[in-house]
């Protein structure tokens, strides 16, 4: 089936405008899966940060726990299938939020995870493991990754478990998470869903999981409002868990009570840390106030995604790169894959280098090279950057 590049052009002609300044240089940005272009309403955002600091100064943090951070919890929890903003905890990157969740456990216990994790949880376990942490791996793109994994559970008896919902290598949706979920909510062991790599971008119903379910990801790519605006959904009830590490803000109200123990603030306040730049809070709210005047819902991102996505694997097929040895390492199926197209190949990383010197730019991760469209790609950008795609391997 032939996509039809009309629907790519329409979206993206209504919403190249919004993108002036990332997009008036003279390059391809196909990178939407590492940096996506930030509209030019989070400029006004950030500069809404400073300015507020220069009015208010200290009375900044009234504003930003008060106005802020509030609509920041609605947006990302709306996008995240979530009717609970208020068990959104935030942090500056999603590295924090899982330390911070990894150490409500026993160091010398066992975790059951994937071997396609992302590098901020994987070499994070990778070190609590040389300190007697038991990691089990379960490979995530077996065909039977569901079952395995339960099956993982039951003969390791893991303290939690963790388990990215779009693997960030091959841009696989991994399938069986509601079953995953619903076994671990049986024996009582919480899960971590990694869904950074798919956040805004892959339709997500995240209150249909039960048990003690923590749902983490950030503004970095889908999200399009940078560094700093990471999240991790809370259980509904997460009283139970009392993190090691934990800041002054996980507390903030309860400061000047006397307390024979460490306590701990509602709801998503749980896992805050401590002052922390709020920045990035107000780009994101600039950001998801936009897209939401335009229509950009996660369904609408996602159809959008999947048109570009099959752009790109049609023209993989008419350049036959696959002759070249250019491996697609993504799934064919749309339904089946976020927002971006992995090729394998040993040159990923010189290729990815040349493709920059013709000024077009995507990113790599080891031997994969990734190509991530983006709302404002049109379906000409997608063509040309794979046809120098294909000219860069003959």
């Amino acid at each position: 089936m032939t996509v039809d590049r009309q629907a790519i052009d329409d979206v993206a002609a209504r919403v190249r405008p919004s993108y002036r300044r990332f997009l008036e240089r003279d390059e391809l940005l196909m990178t939407g899966h590492s940096h996506q272009a930030w509209p030019d309403v989070s400029r006004d955002g950030h500069l809404a940060a400073w300015d507020d600091a220069a009015a208010l100064v200290d009375g900044k943090w009234g504003k930003i726990f008060e106005e802020i951070l509030p609509e920041f919890r609605r947006h990302i929890a709306t996008r995240l299938g979530t009717a609970r903003p208020d068990d959104i905890a935030i942090a500056p990157n999603s590295h924090e939020l899982a330390y911070r969740l990894s150490t409500c456990f026993p160091r010398d216990g066992t975790i059951v995870t994937t071997d396609a994790e992302f590098h901020s949880l994987a070499r994070q376990l990778a070190r609590l493991a040389e300190e007697g942490l038991e990691i089990i791996e379960v490979p995530a793109e077996a065909p039977d990754f569901a079952a395995r994994f339960v099956d993982a559970v039951k003969a390791n008896d893991p303290a939690w478990c963790a388990v990215s919902s779009v693997l960030f290598t091959t841009s696989r949706i991994v399938e069986g998470i509601d079953e995953i979920a619903e076994h671990l909510a049986g024996v009582n062991v919480p899960l971590l869903v990694d869904a950074y790599h798919g956040f805004n971008v892959v339709q997500m119903h995240a209150d249909r999981w039960p048990g003690h379910v923590f749902v983490s990801g950030g503004g970095y790519k889908y999200a399009q409002s940078g560094e700093g605006a990471c999240f991790m959904l809370l259980p509904k009830d997460a009283s139970t868990f009392r993190p090691l590490t934990t800041g002054w803000f996980a507390d903030f109200a309860g400061l000047e009570s006397a307390s024979a123990e460490v306590r701990y603030g509602p709801g998503g306040d749980r896992f805050f840390g401590a002052t922390f730049d709020p920045s990035a809070l107000y780009r994101a709210v600039y950001t998801f106030r936009h897209m939401n005047t335009l229509g950009l819902d996660v369904a609408t991102l996602e159809a959008a995604a999947r048109l570009r996505t099959s752009l790109i694997v049609e023209e993989y097929d008419r350049l036959a790169l696959a002759d070249r040895g250019v491996v697609l390492a993504s799934p064919r199926d749309p339904a089946a894959r976020g927002g971006f197209v992995s090729f394998s190949t040993p040159d990923a990383a010189s290729l990815g280098a040349r493709l920059a010197e013709r000024r077009v730019r995507t990113d790599h991760r080891g031997s994969l090279l990734r190509f991530g469209p983006a709302p404002y790609t049109t379906s000409e950008e997608i063509v040309r950057a794979m046809t120098t795609f294909g000219d860069l391997c003959a």
